[in-house]
């Protein structure tokens, strides 16, 4: 009997410590699940490592606003064209002088786009959408987006940054707010917005593919072009560049194609640039601009710079000169190679040209040359541009 009470107890006392044992597993299990989730692993933060995906940026609402500013232009021209057979051979052009086989004259038109950057009528555009060289313009007109065709005149237009202003009789017109050109930065999106090949209001999206891009005067004399891989295509020139807020940053200008479509390399005009050509051309008629005169210019190569003593082809090489000129006297000669313009180097000719353009007229400026491997320097007066200063 003893014994029987005894396992009994043995029994309830197993039992009752199994019970501990399998209430606190599930009240671990419980409290576990109750806590907050452990803290995910911190991020590296060393250089170069990976950011967090992020979702493209909605740009519906910018899209909306901006396609509101964006005009379509259309320029009716007389160009004289040669009859000669011959016409497009540099060497029977030299050789034949003035065309014995006479001239004709052919109406053409251009198509592009337009900026309408003041609510009283200035619209912002290229100067070849208005005419091209040596053509005479009979009339422009602006297509508004609400359907409005106006006739537009000509405020003026400036060949170095294939710029032109027009001027429509409207008011109340929506525009785009400006943005600082010199604030991009490479992988920043943008938006393209033009007419190509007569699609009104066609909006495309890329990002800065470069700043400050020359491409050694083959676009225009003063080169500070923004590089976009935003689809631009042929009717897209002088339309609107825009950033993610919605502010104008560029004038579509060119693309780079072997195709004549678009591949993903286009070119804009920065908008600081584009607004002070357009506030000169308003004001004076013309955009003035500092130049030394009696200078020829050219862009230096590899071969060119070891045969110069320079160590790279930063720089501008001067190959002609007017021995009359400030710059003759100042000590410049043909050979030398310009490195430096008032202490800041100079990367290639287009930079030199929008450092000096950008000059006070009447300023003198020094100059960092290399002549036979060793520098000098140079004190040069800023005149007033004439044209005077050319490159080859």
């Amino acid at each position: 009997m003893h014994r029987r009470v005894t396992a009994l107890l043995l029994l309830v006392i197993a039992g009752f410590l199994g019970g501990l044992v399998l209430t606190g597993r599930m009240r671990s299990a419980s409290d576990g699940a109750a806590e907050p989730p452990a803290a995910p692993p911190a991020q590296s933060s060393r250089p170069g490592a990976p950011a967090a995906a992020s979702p493209l940026p909605d740009l519906t609402g910018v899209a909306e606003r901006a396609i509101a500013s964006v005009t379509n232009i259309s320029s009716t021209q007389i160009v004289r064209r040669s009859n000669s057979p011959f016409a497009n051979d540099p060497f029977f052009r030299d050789f034949l002088g003035d065309d014995p086989f006479g001239y004709r004259e052919q109406r053409a038109q251009s198509l592009g786009s337009g900026v309408v950057v003041s609510p009283d009528g200035y619209v912002l555009t290229n100067n070849h959408v208005v005419r091209e060289q040596g053509a005479e313009v009979k009339e422009v007109r602006v297509v508004l987006p609400d359907k409005r065709d106006l006739l537009a005149r000509i405020v003026g237009v400036d060949e170095d940054t294939d710029i032109a202003v027009l001027k429509v009789n409207a008011s109340g017109l929506p525009t785009l707010p400006w943005g600082d050109s010199s604030k991009l930065k490479v992988a920043e999106w943008v938006l393209a917005i033009g007419n190509p090949f007569q699609l009104n209001q066609t909006v495309t999206l890329g990002i800065v593919s470069a700043t400050g891009r020359s491409l050694e005067g083959r676009l225009a004399t003063y080169e500070d072009f923004i590089q976009t891989d935003a689809a631009i295509n042929p009717g897209n020139s002088g339309g609107a560049l825009i950033n993610a807020r919605g502010e104008l940053v560029g004038i579509n200008t060119a693309i780079y194609s072997e195709s004549g479509g678009y591949q993903g390399i286009g070119f804009a005009v920065p908008s600081n640039l584009a607004r002070h050509v357009m506030d000169d051309l308003i004001k004076y008629g013309e955009v003035r601009r500092g130049t030394m005169s009696g200078i020829w210019l050219q862009w230096l190569t590899s071969d060119l710079a070891e045969r110069l003593g320079v160590k790279s082809t930063h720089g501008v090489l001067v190959i002609r000169m007017d021995q009359r000129s400030e710059a003759f006297a100042a000590g410049i000669r043909p050979g030398d190679v310009i490195t430096s313009f008032n202490g800041t180097p100079v990367d290639d000719g287009s930079h030199f040209m929008r450092l000096l353009s950008d000059s006070k007229i009447g300023s003198t400026v020094t100059l960092g040359l290399v002549r036979e491997g060793k520098s000098f320097s140079a004190r040069v007066p800023v005149v007033k541009s004439t044209g005077s200063t050319r490159r080859r």
